[in-house]
């Protein structure tokens, strides 16, 4: 069983209540680990201003996972994407060890401008 690094991005509609997006957040994690994907990391990016208009909305409930998964979960996570109607727009990209290494080295800060601030003082 052959598994890869990808991963998504999706926009949720801005309209959601907060438990509204948490809760359609997690509906995509369990399909995720139901189809056998390990989840590495989950963030929400929150609300962020769009750089045009989608379905007549300026801003959306931004969210990203980064999973490991064979290639026929990326296909099921899709048609999942394309049936709810709280998702706006969503990128699924498969992963190279350049971008694992980075992702792996984003996550622990390396690239934080505060961080390397209180380093010099």
């Amino acid at each position: 069983m052959m598994t890869n690094n990808y991963e998504t991005v999706f926009i949720l509609n801005p309209v959601l209540s907060e438990a509204q997006m948490k809760d359609t957040v997690e509906k995509f994690k369990g399909i995720l680990e139901t189809s056998g994907a390990k989840i590495v990391n989950s963030e929400n990016w929150g609300l962020k201003k769009l750089a045009y208009n989608i379905q007549h909305k300026t801003t959306g409930f931004y969210h990203l996972i980064e999973f490991d998964a064979e290639p026929t979960v990326v296909a099921s996570l899709e048609t999942e994407y394309r049936r709810d109607e709280a998702i706006m727009r969503f990128l699924t990209t498969a992963l190279d060890k350049h971008a694992v290494v980075y992702n792996e080295r984003r996550r622990k800060g390396a690239f934080r401008k505060d961080k390397k601030e209180e380093a010099k003082s």
